[in-house]
């Protein structure tokens, strides 16, 4: 049976072992700190109460889970928290909604906030484009860390008017800001698990609106991938999760490690890469 409330995944991030998937259940608070084992997790929604299987994540308000007829689908990570719990209300489908369900999806309706996920997909897609002004290329699309990104205009994108100083009206004419930026040079960067080099530059937190408390993440400096081909990347940063706390990272710390890089810029920095699911993390002496 194909349900027709899936929001399946224009591509995802895969969770390749159940080392990097308790730690990302862990970062999502659907697994303890302290939990060593995976559970099994159910979808509630739509009137369903059966066991799903989490395979990976789009960003951080999107988790990707199959069901059991292996069809894929997005949803929030709070949302599917919510549905563990046993008082969770789940009411028999009846067989109007069963019909209403296979009519064309309404993303607007959808609880997994449909729209938050395309927004982040294929974020790649829209920053390649030659034709988009650099400035626009510099945003932070994902809409998990930046709807609010505007805020402040931190990122430099609101011009500023300069009234008349005393002449005519033809003098007062919209000022750019005089610090432009520069198109920077695109990088290829590899789909997979690649060796790099780093420099822990400082600790800190964003903001996160789904949760009481902040994300608390790692900024690196001197970020370089070794191998395959050595490509030097600048500034990086990184989840500050239950894995990294395991090294007692200090500022100026230099580590090599294996990881996936992707183009995800960190919320009010400008800061343009993340690193995802470090291992074989080593400190040098």
């Amino acid at each position: 049976m194909t349900y027709a409330f899936m929001i399946e995944p224009q591509h995802y991030i895969p969770l390749d072992n159940d080392e990097e998937l308790i730690e990302k259940c862990q970062e999502w608070g659907l697994l303890s700190g302290k939990a060593t084992k995976l559970k099994t997790f159910y979808y509630k929604g739509n009137g369903l109460n059966t066991p799903c299987t989490i395979i990976g994540y789009v960003d951080h308000m999107a988790a990707v889970i199959q069901l059991d007829n292996e069809q894929k689908h997005c949803i929030h990570p709070s949302y599917l928290k919510e549905m563990q719990a046993s008082s969770y209300n789940v009411r028999p489908v009846t067989a109007a909604e069963t019909d209403k369900a296979n009519e064309p999806l309404d993303v607007s309706r959808t609880e997994d906030t449909a729209h938050a996920v395309t927004a982040s997909v294929d974020v790649d897609a829209i920053s390649d484009s030659d034709d988009i002004p650099s400035d626009l290329n510099d945003m932070d699309i994902d809409v998990g860390e930046s709807h609010s990104g505007l805020k402040g205009d931190p990122d430099g994108l609101v011009e500023e008017y300069v009234g008349p100083q005393g002449g005519t009206s033809s003098e007062a004419k919209p000022k750019a800001k005089t610090a432009s930026k520069a198109k920077s040079v695109k990088i290829d960067l590899p789909e997979g698990k690649v060796k790099m080099t780093a420099v822990v530059k400082e600790f800190t937190t964003v903001p996160n609106h789904f949760s009481d408390n902040d994300d608390e993440v790692i900024v690196y400096e001197g970020v370089a991938i070794t191998e395959p081909d050595h490509v030097e990347l600048g500034e990086a940063w990184s989840s500050h999760s239950a894995t990294m706390k395991k090294q007692e990272l200090e500022v100026g710390d230099v580590l090599t490690f294996e990881a996936k890089i992707i183009k995800k810029k960190l919320t009010r920095n400008p800061v343009p890469y993340k690193i995802n699911n470090p291992s074989k993390i080593q400190k040098q002496v």
